[in-house]
């Protein structure tokens, strides 16, 4: 197997968990029951798709382009139009700035689609952002709608309601991005109605190791 189904390994506890992992990218991922079989052509324009897992399962995952890199992305561009104006701050401080007024503004109607890098069931559907009014232009509504567009935009692809068909009971939270930032976990936990845990990383050796105790 690879490492991306001993990172998943690491973090599952009880089959009926689903791991959410937003680092660079984004993945939601869950297992399928055992007498499931996947089609026998790719579905290239389905956002969902199926890994092989161990014991001859398979996990489903919906893998986005888009997660902390959007994140990381508008900090850079902020940083370097603030250089442009004269003024530096590090992005390190940057982000920790844009957490905090983001929690200070608690709901936005200001409304973004962070695909800036598209996805691979659909590459020419990029970045958005509407409903732009006076009233929204902080960098807490902007920083706020950001980190909501990220959750909602992996929820398109695996809604909550398909978690729920399959028996999902806990979504198991898990990357930097998500460790870093509370703006982001709080939007995780409004988008899925499902109990959330954190500080489970994905670790592919933790995970590797895992694999052989338990078949020991």
């Amino acid at each position: 197997m690879g490492d991306f189904q001993c990172s998943v390994y690491s973090c599952i506890s009880a089959p009926t968990d689903a791991v959410l992992n937003i680092s660079t990218s984004a993945q939601l991922t869950f297992s399928m029951p055992a007498d499931f079989t996947p089609p026998d052509s790719a579905q290239l324009e389905s956002s969902i798709s199926y890994f092989p897992y161990f014991n001859s399962s398979y996990l489903a995952v919906a893998a986005s382009l888009n997660g902390g890199n959007v994140l990381a992305t508008f900090v850079e561009t902020l940083t370097s139009w603030m250089g442009e104006l004269g003024a530096e701050l590090s992005d390190s401080c940057l982000y920790e700035k844009l957490i905090r007024c983001a929690l200070n503004q608690e709901t936005s109607d200001l409304m973004v689609s962070p695909t800036l890098l598209g996805e691979r069931h659909n590459p020419l559907c990029l970045g958005q952002v509407t409903n732009i009014s006076t009233s929204n232009l902080s960098l807490g509504h902007v920083f706020r709608a950001l980190c909501r567009g990220v959750v909602s935009n992996i929820s398109s692809m695996m809604p909550a309601e398909r978690l729920l068909q399959a028996g999902v009971c806990r979504i198991v939270g898990s990357g930097n991005a998500l460790a870093r930032n509370e703006v982001l976990r709080q939007e995780v936990e409004r988008v899925f109605p499902l109990q959330v845990v954190y500080g489970q990383n994905a670790d592919s050796a933790a995970g590797a190791a895992l694999v052989l105790c338990d078949r020991l």
